[in-house]
């Protein structure tokens, strides 16, 4: 058991049967009266951010999320299938648990998809992807002193905001958190 007075940044909780992290707390000591714990925490499954107050005795079940590296194999309508890279099963997992930064993951990247108590609830893409730029307009040689940028759809579909120098078929590096461009990839 954990009690709200050991909250710490990141701490993982069950309150209610919800999955809570803390993302902001503070320890108050008013002249008056008991303390408490100012508590800002999300909840790991639905995202959704909430404030309260606890004692600082209350007590609660540590909450341990799995987060296992899994490898993206294909998608049959809105399951998409992901390899266990331990024992080469396959599960699968409805697109809904997907998020919009899945947008940038193409077959045969890992993944960390991310369990409570054996039930999957979300599906973590790497932080940075190199993919290839299948149509853009085409680039113009040294313009780069403005930050203008164009449209360019990506090999899986996802469309994102290059500089005007990116051509068709060059490799790009993506931020999957934002879905900004990064840099030309190397090599």
């Amino acid at each position: 058991m954990i009690s709200a007075g050991e909250f710490r940044n990141g701490v993982t909780f069950d309150w209610d049967g919800k999955v809570m992290q803390v993302i902001e707390f503070q320890h108050v000591k008013p002249g008056k009266g008991a303390a408490f714990v100012r508590t800002k925490m999300r909840n790991v499954i639905t995202g959704a951010v909430v404030e309260t107050s606890f004692s600082p005795t209350d007590k609660f079940e540590p909450a341990y999320i799995e987060r296992k590296d899994m490898e993206y194999s294909y998608s049959d309508g809105d399951l998409y299938y992901f390899m266990d890279t331990e024992t080469y099963e396959l599960v699968p997992i409805d697109r809904d648990l997907l998020g919009d930064s899945f947008r940038f993951v193409k077959e045969n990247m890992v993944c960390k998809v991310m369990s409570y108590k054996g039930k999957i609830f979300g599906v973590e893409p790497p932080t940075f992807v190199e993919l290839e730029v299948t149509q853009t307009d085409p680039g113009f040689a040294g313009n780069t002193a403005t930050n203008t940028t164009k449209p360019a759809t990506l090999e899986t579909g996802a469309e994102v905001k290059v500089p005007l120098f990116i051509n068709t078929g060059d490799k790009i590096r993506i931020d999957t958190r934002t879905g900004e461009y990064l840099e030309r990839a190397k090599g």
